[in-house]
């Protein structure tokens, strides 16, 4: 198995079809599968699930994606690494990010960075903070926006101002509270909630000590499926603030959580263990002085 098997394997990863592979890697769809067929022969087993339209792996499959994305990662890290040494005015910056940090923070720090450095192109993935920081330690991205906790002795990192967190819920099903723009934590007890996972800890310890145990009914780190989920009448989703300002709907109402006040961080972050380019030391920079700001 050579790079080129990676990249075409990969590319039908990412695409999802044999067909829309081909397409992007310019080659017939004939050779490609033949390609991919010789190499599950001379790997000794199957890596697609055939008879569906859209691509499914299998477990050997799964394996061989995850490696697949560390080497390439590698690859292009040691390209980019070269190519852009003691220079960052030419190549790509790798950010991957969570929805909502992602779509507050991002916009305007892009805007500046390509107005400062118009040749440098950018490569965005989006996900949960697992995914985020899956992609940070196979090196296919160089900077994650996360929110907290993360482990500190892995990742260097820059932390920005707190969050409040508040609960999403629809006006005319399962609301509580008097006061239309807060509620107090105690006012939360048996009601049904949505709770993302890397909360869910210190969710149920804040509980606690205001003396109930919270009625979880959904444990999803996916903020808009949370919010669907909300407007469906399944509960009431513990999301950060800007997720208001973000999804605008009639059918919903934010309060802020009080007494106690909850928050949450959104932290920049990246490996110690890896060099960073010089389009990512200076996208960094950029955020330090803006920050500062």
């Amino acid at each position: 198995m050579d790079i080129r098997d990676m990249k075409n394997f990969y590319a039908i990863v990412e695409e999802g079809n044999i067909s829309n592979a081909a397409k992007r890697l310019n080659i017939a769809q004939p050779p490609l599968s033949k390609q991919m067929k010789q190499l599950e022969d001379n790997l000794g087993v199957q890596l697609f699930e055939r008879g569906s339209r859209r691509i499914r792996l299998t477990e050997a499959g799964e394996l061989l994606r995850e490696r697949v994305e560390q080497i390439l990662g590698l690859v292009d890290g040691t390209i980019k690494e070269i190519t852009e040494l003691n220079s960052g005015l030419v190549g790509a910056l790798s950010i991957g990010t969570v929805s909502t940090s992602g779509a507050t923070l991002l916009p305007n720090l892009l805007h500046q960075f390509h107005n400062l450095y118009p040749k440098v192109t950018f490569q965005l993935w989006e996900g949960d903070g697992n995914r985020i920081l899956e992609l940070l330690n196979n090196r296919v991205i160089e900077i994650g926006i996360i929110r907290a906790p993360f482990d500190l002795e892995i990742y260097e990192s820059i932390t920005l101002p707190d969050e409040p967190l508040v609960i999403a819920m629809k006006r005319d099903g399962y609301s509580c509270g008097d006061d239309p723009e807060k509620i107090r934590l105690i006012e939360l007890v048996n009601q049904p909630l949505i709770i993302p996972l890397r909360w869910k800890a210190m969710f149920v310890e804040w509980c606690r000590k205001a003396g109930f145990k919270p009625n979880i009914v959904c444990i999803s780190d996916g903020i808009l499926l949370n919010i669907i989920w909300t407007k469906l009448g399944i509960g009431m989703a513990l999301v950060p603030k800007s997720t208001q300002e973000l999804i605008s709907d009639s059918e919903l109402m934010y309060k802020t959580i009080v007494e106690p006040s909850v928050s949450t961080k959104t932290v920049i972050v990246w490996s110690r263990n890896h060099k960073l380019s010089a389009s990512s030391k200076h996208f960094l920079d950029l955020l330090k002085a803006t920050l500062l700001k």
